[in-house]
């Protein structure tokens, strides 16, 4: 099932002694954060939400004050929290796009529908995304690519892998 909040960046540490604090942006675009006028904070297993202003994008993260603060001391309470946004307020993504955090624990199967394993990362290396897919045997990488990974199907769970193409694109640890 997919979750209804996406992970869009972590609070690193107060910026100042104005309320301000540093994030690390966990998204493709961070200056989207200018766009937001509030965020959700995951507190004991329940997203809060809270407002955000004050937001200034630059080439070592995004600065911005969470839920008023208005000192280092109510910046420093923050530290370390998860920002998150719901699928609502969410960047729209196009028809064959898929959010990283929805492919993690997808099963992966070949066409002829034999499990393979699951994906339990997405690696970024620039050209294409790799897919990380944990095995019995035990991790393959694949290429995110149509001719390789003809079906993804987040909603389902699944990935469809033409296992005509592993032998000259996947990397496997067990080789």
């Amino acid at each position: 099932m997919l979750s209804e909040y996406l992970l869009i960046g972590q609070v690193l540490r107060p910026q100042g002694i104005r309320g301000q604090v540093k994030v690390r942006p966990d998204t493709d675009d961070p200056g989207r954060f200018e766009e937001l006028e509030f965020v959700y904070l995951k507190k004991n297993n329940e997203y809060v939400r809270a407002a955000v202003e004050d937001v200034s994008v630059r080439d070592d993260g995004v600065y911005l004050r969470l839920d008023g603060a208005k000192d280092r001391d109510e910046a420093e309470k923050q530290r370390g929290l998860m920002l998150y946004v719901d699928r609502a307020h969410a960047v729209q993504l196009s028809e064959d796009e898929t959010f990283i955090c929805d492919l993690i624990g997808c099963q992966a199967v070949d066409t002829k529908g034999n499990e393979l394993g699951k994906v339990t990362d997405v690696l970024q290396p620039g050209g294409n995304d790799v897919y990380v897919i944990k095995t019995p045997k035990g991790e393959m990488l694949l290429p995110a690519l149509k001719h390789v990974i003809p079906t993804v199907d987040v909603k389902n769970g699944v990935i469809v892998v033409d296992e005509s193409r592993l032998p000259e694109v996947a990397v496997c640890s067990w080789e």
